[in-house]
């Protein structure tokens, strides 16, 4: 007999009733169902060893971590796939977070590495359909080497119906996937369906391909972690939405996040009571941003002063670090916020950013949440790489995002908007709902010397003097075109504001807008420029 089929036959032995032939009796019943529980649920304690010595935790301990205490139920105890373990390899069910019913899974490495097989999948596809049908976000606890190899198609069919209801979800609930283990293959298409993806570092892994099929078709070595490492999809792919160095950090990140979110698309997001933003002024506003429109400064030094308590949960932290998201309150109500940042590459936009910031608009607008976009931005990358990169596909996914954008939207203007990134970062001609500036603006179709340079190039070029014309006629152009009050004055900003009334005009903006109802053409769907 092999290994696994030994190990098959004890665990049926196991189960079989201690008193099979004695006489029945319901305490002697319950007694060994008792038993049967507890011995499923410890697993086996050379198999869970070895998951400690990894660094990793077990599927339990993590759902432990992630659950309000005593709230889990346990659907699929007893389900058996060609692995002949109970739980077939994967824990699911439902529990609260913060009292809040979320449905979960946690893949168990210690039975045949998690690997997912028909019964695995049923199991999963089994609290995806109570989550939708009971309006539940789906957190998944991914650590697993991927399709069982001797389940063939069996294996590969089970994925696809995971990653259809993924689709079918989304939306609808939101979906939260955490790696904290291997997820290699076609497991790596769950978390990437996912809103939100966690990994933690030195043990989460995922890639479609693995170093060793690398090296063998393209002579590449590489390594596990800079192949699909924590810190490569974090700062490089763009995959991981959230880096941790631990489980335990990781999965209180989790339940932070979910704090922040509704429970699905009909509800709104959890709020606090109102902590009078409407008529909180902060001087501070007025001393962070330069009034010369080349110093850089640091945009969550404004965010932290427009957001209660200076608390907010950024997305994307490490990767296009040249634009910032995150979700945050205002008076108490959940909020998006969306940012250039002058600290990195000045604030452009380009691809990544582009693409980082046009998700992350589409989420909040799916889920109900108000967006508020604090623009600071010089233009697009220039650059051979990024116009043969697609910037102008990319770009249009920003565009396309807050275009279909139908929640609540404030757009406050720091200081540059130059050029088509103006009009993306939520401008009135795209449809925000109130357009802020602060005396600082500057909103053109590009800088000031560039107008120059390009409207008057022969005046320059015969020029006695060319530098004093030059400084003569950006004097001239700033103030006829790039006052502050020129788009105030033909409606396309709504005012222009002190600074440090920024917090209290957001707070009043998105109260004015609480009640905003938009009517959307009928259609099957739009075509997004992916």
């Amino acid at each position: 007999m092999s290994t696994s089929e030994l190990d098959f036959v004890a665990v049926r032995r196991s189960a079989e009733p201690a008193a099979a032939t004695a006489e029945r009796s319901m305490a002697g019943l319950r007694d060994e169902h008792g038993r049967q529980r507890s011995r499923i649920a410890a697993g086996r304690p050379e198999a869970v060893a070895r998951q400690h010595k990894l660094g990793k935790l077990t599927a339990r301990e993590r759902l432990d971590l992630l659950l309000d205490v005593g709230s889990f139920v346990e659907v699929d105890l007893y389900r058996r796939g060609t692995t002949g373990a109970h739980t077939d390899g994967v824990v699911a069910g439902s529990g609260t977070v913060d009292g809040r019913r979320v449905f979960v899974y946690a893949q168990d490495f210690t039975i045949s590495g998690g690997s997912l097989g028909a019964a695995h999948a049923a199991k999963i596809q089994k609290v995806m359909d109570l989550a939708v049908s009971t309006g539940s976000p789906i957190v998944a606890l991914n650590d697993s080497g991927g399709a069982r190899i001797q389940e063939g198609v069996l294996a590969l069919h089970g994925y696809g119906g995971i990653f259809r209801r993924q689709v079918a979800a989304s939306g609808v609930v939101p979906q939260i996937a955490v790696v904290l283990g291997p997820s290699a293959g076609g497991a790596a298409y769950s978390p990437a369906l996912a809103d939100f993806t966690f990994m933690v570092r030195d043990t989460a892994q995922m890639y479609l391909t693995g170093p060793d099929v690398v090296a063998q078709v393209t002579g590449e070595r590489v390594s596990h972690a800079d192949l699909g490492g924590a810190d490569v999809h974090g700062s490089r792919s763009g995959v991981a939405s959230f880096v941790h160095d631990d489980e335990p950090s990781c999965l209180a990140g989790v339940r932070e996040l979910l704090s922040l979110l509704p429970s699905n698309n009909l509800e709104p997001p959890p709020a606090l009571p109102a902590c009078g933003a409407s008529t909180d002024h902060r001087p501070r506003l007025a001393e962070i941003v330069p009034v010369e429109p080349n110093k850089p400064y640091d945009i969550r030094s404004v965010l932290a002063e427009v957001v209660d308590d200076g608390d907010y949960l950024e997305v994307h932290e490490h990767w296009a670090r040249n634009v910032v998201c995150a979700l945050a309150r205002v008076d108490g109500r959940v909020v998006g916020v969306v940012g250039n940042q002058p600290v990195v590459l000045a604030g452009v936009l380009d691809i990544a950013a582009s693409q980082k910031a046009a998700r992350f608009v589409r989420f909040c607008d799916a889920f109900g949440i108000p967006l508020v976009s604090l623009v600071d931005v010089p233009g697009f990358l220039p650059g051979t790489e990024q116009e043969l990169g697609g910037a102008i596909r990319h770009g249009a996914k920003l565009l396309y995002a807050y275009c279909e954008a139908t929640v609540p939207r404030v757009q406050v203007i720091l200081r540059k908007a130059y050029g088509g990134a103006y009009i993306v970062m939520d401008s009135r001609s795209v449809g925000t709902d109130l357009s802020l500036a602060w005396p600082t603006n500057e909103i053109a179709v590009m800088g000031a010397e560039g107008a120059v340079n390009l409207l008057h190039r022969r005046e320059l070029a015969a020029a006695e003097d060319p530098a004093r014309l030059r400084a003569a006629l950006v004097a001239d152009y700033r103030s006829e075109l790039m006052h502050p009050y020129h788009a105030a004055e033909h409606g396309l900003v709504d005012d222009v504001i002190d600074p440090v009334e920024t917090r209290a005009a957001i707070a009043r903006g998105l109260a004015v807008l609480r009640d905003k109802r938009a009517e959307t053409p009928r259609r099957k769907h739009g075509n997004a420029p992916l």
